[in-house]
């Protein structure tokens, strides 16, 4: 048996990303590979479970400077294939069109060998990872889910949001939520992000993440808690709440919510001042804890 802190199943995407001034990077993405390298490069244990139509060779290769890191590849019919063109500086803004989709995960291809304390559900589009796979997890490990994978559909070639059918009753058997201000309001049509929070966990959630372009807030029933971003440039948008969730909900395996949350910003903030998930380590972080926070 594999012990890990947290199990990240979701697929490796190939992108293409169009910034607002026209400068195009293509390069491999998706929230499996940000978290990923998140959680690992600051000294967690983490088994990720990429799919796509890639040699487990490659898919091994992806994740090489994030040692901790443990890959366990799956085979999928066609990779996730996207192109993000991002209409403003700050990057909140951005228009997706998707190529192709991942086959969907089933609970029998998770490898009985892994025990993990979190499953970290960490898709990108409706589909990925079926509601089934959910209560599933529940039984085995703390569940973190970002919404985005329940949220984000493929129509005609592009990316539309819709709401979670499923919500009321997958809700309960999640220990960690993440959202964004904006599915957060797609979920509950609350614009105020605490009020949007504390509907999420009175439908069920233990812990619920909102990330937003200059805060991220935490609640639990009780508190809410916000801790402000200070990056100092936005040139490594792409990857921000994949960033902030892998290292939150790992921190708070051993730390209080404002440890980890100040712990997780501090993070997002140093990675988005340079392109690609976070290359630097843990005392990087300390130091831009004590510099900033």
């Amino acid at each position: 048996m594999s012990r890990f802190d947290s199990l990240i199943i979701g697929e490796v995407a190939r992108d293409t990303n169009v910034d607002y001034d026209g400068a195009t990077v293509q390069a491999i993405g998706g929230a499996v590979y940000y978290s990923g390298f998140a959680a690992a490069n600051i000294g967690h244990k983490i088994a990720v479970l990429p799919k796509a139509d890639m040699a487990p060779e490659e898919l091994e290769a992806a994740f090489a400077k994030a040692p901790s890191a443990v890959v366990y590849p799956l085979p999928s019919t066609h990779s996730f294939v996207t192109k993000n063109v991002y209409h403003t500086p700050d990057r909140e803004r951005r228009t997706s069109t998707v190529d192709s989709v991942i086959d969907p995960y089933r609970t029998e291809e998770v490898p009985a060998e892994i025990d993990a304390k979190i499953w970290h559900l960490a898709g990108l589009v409706g589909g990925d990872i079926p509601d089934e796979m959910i209560p599933f997890a529940a039984e085995r490990a703390m569940v973190a889910i970002d919404v985005q994978c329940m949220l984000r559909w493929v129509e005609n070639g592009g990316m539309v949001y819709h709401d979670w059918a499923a919500k009321r009753e997958m809700l309960p058997y999640v220990r960690f939520l993440k959202t964004d201000a904006a599915e957060a309001e797609i979920l509950t049509g609350l614009t105020d992000r605490a009020e949007a929070a504390r509907t999420l966990y009175g439908w069920g959630a233990k812990e619920v993440l909102i990330t937003h372009n200059t805060e991220v807030l935490v609640y639990d029933g009780a508190e809410i808690y916000t801790c402000p971003i200070r990056a100092r440039n936005l040139s490594g948008r792409t990857g921000r709440g994949d960033t902030t969730f892998a290292c939150y909900i790992n921190e708070r395996l051993t730390q209080d919510i404002p440890t980890a949350l100040r712990t997780a910003t501090a993070l997002v903030s140093l990675k988005m001042e340079t392109p690609g998930p976070y290359m630097g380590t843990r005392q990087d972080l300390e130091a831009y804890i004590k510099e900033f926070y």
